[in-house]
């Protein structure tokens, strides 16, 4: 049974896609954890869903690249006596250049960030989720994980590929028990992402059709877990894509992805 109120945990909820799920959610009468590095962002997102819409919100600073990050933000709610009908597992960015012009410490912060950490705290809720008969995972994952990898975010497109699988997994394994795991997929969406990795510039040179708005992608995504969606790809024109390349012979798609990429990979070494 869906309860009165529920609470969702948004992780990255500073901006992009993150803010825009705890604005959407708290119209739908959730009240919210909010978590990510930026205390002073996360304060500003909350006082605006606590004026509009009478949320009850927390906010908890948190860097997910700290291996500790995970289990203290649940001990933390469960020192608070708040449950987590949803988790939404949006924090994420990406690593400009070649794989090997990063230090690996920068690689380690990564994967902890997109991988380590959205599949501890689903581990550590999920749980709780089952017991109560009720319960909602977004992992936020990407176009690219249903496409060939390519030069450049070397990591980014494997990261996110692992997180659809998972959540395939996941969904199969929750079934029946109120609980409901969807990897949404978005292609490029309107937001910080590309400012913070440097690439703002190369990705205004794309068609403005490839686009979509936060709005647009985060409302496919409730509406996909609601209904027991596994893998939502976001946009006609991204579903088109994803159909195309899986058509494709590996070396046509994986020919077609390098050369697109081109276009908005920053130079390799």
């Amino acid at each position: 049974m869906t309860p009165a109120r529920p609470l969702s945990l948004v992780t990255g909820a500073s901006a992009g896609i993150g803010a825009t799920f705890a604005k959407a959610l708290a119209a739908r009468g959730h009240d919210l954890v909010l978590t990510a590095r930026r205390q002073d962002r996360l304060e500003a997102l909350a006082a605006d869903l606590r004026q509009r819409h009478g949320s009850v919100v927390t906010t908890l600073a948190a860097d997910l690249a700290d291996p500790a990050s995970p289990m203290a933000l649940c001990e933390e709610l469960a020192q608070r006596g708040l449950a987590v009908d949803w988790l939404v597992n949006n924090a994420g960015y990406g690593v400009p250049g070649s794989f090997v012009a990063n230090d690996w410490r920068t690689h380690a912060d990564f994967l902890r960030v997109l991988l380590a950490a959205p599949v501890e705290l689903a581990w550590r809720l999920l749980p709780g989720m089952r017991e109560r008969g009720y319960g909602r995972i977004v992992n936020v994952a990407s176009l690219a994980g249903h496409v060939p990898g390519t030069a450049g975010h070397t990591l980014y497109a494997p990261a996110k590929a692992f997180l659809i699988k998972f959540s395939q997994g996941l969904a199969q394994e929750s079934r029946g028990r109120g609980v409901h795991v969807c990897a949404l997929c978005p292609g490029f969406t309107w937001s910080e992402f590309h400012d913070v990795t440097g690439t703002r510039t190369m990705m205004n040179k794309l068609p403005g059709f490839m686009w979509q708005n936060a709005d647009a992608v985060v409302a496919e995504g409730i509406s996909a877990v609601e209904r027991g969606t596994a893998v939502q790809v976001t946009g006609r024109v991204n579903r088109a894509i994803k159909s195309a390349f899986k058509l494709m012979p590996d070396w046509l798609a994986a020919h077609l992805s390098a050369r697109q990429a081109r276009r908005y990979r920053q130079p390799t070494d």
